[in-house]
Parts: C-alpha cells; structure tokens; sequence
C-alpha cells in the first residue's frame, strides 16, 4: 500500500538508504530484464539482432529522456511543498505537471516517429541491423506515453517519499517482461519485433500501478480547481522540468555522436562495444538509487527550511557513494568477462573477437565507476534545492568531454580513445557539479 515518509526528521544516512534500497531492487530487476533480453535474443536470433537493439540505446535514451526529465523536474516542486506541508501547493503542482505531460507526450510521440530513420541514418547504423533497428524503435516509441505515465506516477510517489510501491511496480512489470520475452521470441520468433512489444506491455503495468496507488494518497486527491491550466505555475514547473530534461538531451547527443564513432569502426566492435553497454546500467544502479534517495532528502529539507540538514545528507551520502563505487568496480574487474561471454553467441572467431572489444571497454568503464557515483550524488542534491540549471550545464561538460575525447583520442589510442570517452564524460561532469554544489549551499549558511 502506498504511503508517504517525512524525510526531515530521523538519522540522514539511515534515511536515505532506507528509502534508496527499494529503488536499487527494482533497478536490478530491470537490469536484469534487460541481460535476459540481450541473453534470449542474443542466443535465439544472434549478433545482427543483439545489436539492433543495443544499437538502439541511445537514441531512445534521449527520447524518453525528454519526458522523464521534464517530470523529474516538476516532482522536485512537489517534495519539497511536502517537506512545507503545504498540501494545497502540492495538489495544484501535481495537477499542472499532469496537464504539461499530457501535452509533451502528444508532441514527442510524433516527432519521434517522423524523425527516426533519418537519426538513424545520421548515426551510420550499419546496413545489417538497420531495418531491425527501424523496428525495433517504432514500437518502442509507440508506447512512450506509457513511459511518461509511468514516470510521472512514480515521481510523484518518490517525491512524498514512497520509494516502496515503485519497486513493486517495477517488480511486476520486470517479471511480465521476462515472460513475454521468452514467448515472443522463443515461442513465436518475433525477433526485435516481439522484444520491444513485451518491452511495451510491461511499461503498460508499471504505469497502472504507478498511477492507481498515486491516486490513493490522499495528498494526491485532487479536484477540477487543480487541473484547471495555471500559466504561473507552469512557467515555475517548467524552469524545473526544462533543464533537468535539456540535461539528459545533451548528454544523449553525446552519447549519438559516440555511437556514430562506434559504427564506423565496423559491426564487430559495434557488437562488442554495445554488449558491454548494456553492462553500464547494472553498474550503474547502487549510484543512480542513492542519487534518487538524495533528491528527495534535499527537496524535502530545503522546502522545509533545514539546511544544515542538508549538507550533513549530502556529505555522508557522498562517503556511501565512494564505497558502493569501489565495490561495484571491484566486482566487475573479477567477474565481468564471464559475464559479458554469457551474452555473446556466433561463429568462435566472431564471438571471440566481440568478446575482446566488450571486455577492454567494460574494463575502463569499471576504473571509472567512482566519479560517476558522486556526480549522481552532487546532480540529485542540486536539484532537490531547486537548481536545476548547473546539472544542466554538467550535461554539456558530458557533451563536450565525451564528444573531444572520441574525435581525439583514437588518433592517439586507437579503440582504447573510444573506451576512455565515458569515463572522461563522467569525470568533467562530476567535477563541475561538486563545485556548483558547493557554492549553491554557500549562499544558505
């Protein structure tokens, strides 16, 4: 059952990983979804499917980013007038941040599937997966309202400090997804076709669920006064939506033009390169949850008016990131390459030759896993005190490290310049944001 949690009283550290641990689950269970995906179409369908799909990562990446930002953004106003107890505020935050979603959803669904096959064009996606990449990505497209429900729902919830339903959505909808995999194409040899439609099927459930336990809260409870359009507030949501989803649409442009170098250097490194990158979002996890837990903490306290607490939830949230960092890395340096040769099925020169590219990229990305757990901490504490501006600006610093490092380095490294991008990406980002994190909190002492 749904509830609310008031995040500004209790021991901070205790706080945060209680409620940052039903996110780091459901994570998992996602990501786990996704390396079963990989596994059965890997293994069904082969290399040219697997990387159809992993092909596809950035780019629905940086659709989908642009609703789930904009909803991020407009849950930071909603924690922290719950962290006020200003119910009022907060059932009219949550009414225009329904009406805006609604009206971005109309208008990304459309120019999302108008401009595809020339994105994928432009990115130089290889002849032998680009139909399956087509696709793939218009089903996955075609159920991006189901994202933005679902998304917004669940912000919603995180925002009042419900963490635990989420996981349950998540949970469910993982568990839906695995099946459907398996009988789309195990069963009906669906190819892509039959992975993004269980993909969709499963958001399906999670925006249900997302959605009918929001609607039980009783600060969530809201009347035709809330959902009659405010252009004041709009104008404040969207100072918080725009940049937190501008953040994540450069960071996607970075991540395109990589991908474009990726696919120049052929389907074999293609291939390889992209079966590590679907190691990245597991690696990833404990990082991005505790980051969730810290935006709610610091929008919380903030709209409360506690920032001393703040700063005290910051900084040994930062010391937990370090530690999780270090663990994560440690782990995937053990038992990576294992993993990763799991996930890859052809001819043995082929597979032995995508094994070895995926291995040195996974191997780089784990060396870098603690700068981008702290910039996860430091983005998520900017934009729980409402500035969402400098994360934004950290999204350029992804922009142009990653982009610089890709067009320069291979002149000097070869492929290792390819892998070192991302990790010098996180590194610019992370550095920025600890410093704008710094002055930010210097102005409330």
């Amino acid at each position: 059952m749904a509830r609310t949690k008031d995040m500004t009283v209790g021991n901070p550290t205790k706080l945060i990983l209680l409620f940052s641990l039903p996110i780091i689950a459901g994570s998992l269970l996602q990501q786990f979804y996704s390396l079963v995906d990989s596994l059965i179409v890997g293994r069904q369908e082969g290399v040219a499917a697997l990387s159809a799909i992993n092909a596809s990562g950035w780019l629905d990446w940086g659709v989908s980013s642009l609703a789930i930002g904009l909803v991020q953004g407009f849950a930071i106003l909603i924690s922290q007038r719950f962290g006020a107890e200003d119910t009022e505020g907060l059932r009219h935050a949550a009414g225009q941040s329904v009406l805006l979603s609604a009206l971005v959803m109309v208008l990304l669904e459309g120019a999302a599937q108008a401009a595809l096959p020339g994105m994928l064009r432009l990115l130089q996606t290889p002849e032998e997966t680009f139909g399956m990449t087509l696709i793939y990505l218009r089903v996955i497209f075609g159920g991006l309202v189901l994202v933005t429900v679902g998304n917004l729902a669940g912000s919603f919830l995180r925002a009042v400090g419900d963490s635990r339903t989420p996981m349950i959505a998540i949970t469910a909808s993982t568990l839906l997804n695995i099946g459907l995999d398996a009988l789309f194409v195990m069963v009906f040899r669906w190819s892509v076709v039959g992975a993004a439609a269980a993909t969709v099927t499963a958001q399906g459930l999670n925006a249900v669920i997302c959605l009918a336990a929001a609607a039980r809260l009783p600060v969530f409870r809201l009347n035709k006064s809330h959902l009659r359009p405010q252009p004041a507030l709009w104008k404040r949501l969207l100072r918080l939506g725009i940049p937190v989803a501008m953040g994540y649409v450069i960071i996607s442009i970075g991540g395109l033009v990589l991908q474009r170098v990726v696919n120049g250097y052929g389907f074999l490194f293609m291939a390889g390169f992209n079966a590590a990158s679907r190691f990245q979002g597991m690696m990833e996890i404990a990082g991005s949850s505790l980051g969730v837990g810290v935006a709610t903490f610091a929008g919380q306290n903030f709209g409360a008016g506690k920032h001393d607490r703040v700063r005290e939830g910051v900084r040994k949230a930062a010391l937990v990131a370090v530690g999780l960092a270090l663990a994560v890395m440690s782990a995937m340096l053990l038992m990576g390459r294992g993993l990763l040769a799991l996930f890859i099925h052809d001819e043995p020169e082929v597979a032995a030759q995508v094994l070895t590219y995926g291995w040195h990229f996974l191997t780089i990305m784990s060396l870098g896993m603690t700068p981008l757990y702290l910039l996860f901490v430091f983005r998520s504490a900017l934009q729980g005190i409402g500035d969402t501006l400098i994360p934004m600006l950290s999204g350029g610093v992804e922009l142009v490290m990653r982009v610089g490092a890709v067009l320069l380095l291979p002149q000097l490294l070869g492929e290792w310049g390819v892998y070192l991008a991302e990790v010098l990406a996180w590194l610019g980002a992370m550095l920025l944001l600890a410093a704008g994190y710094g002055y930010r909190m210097r102005k409330y002492r």
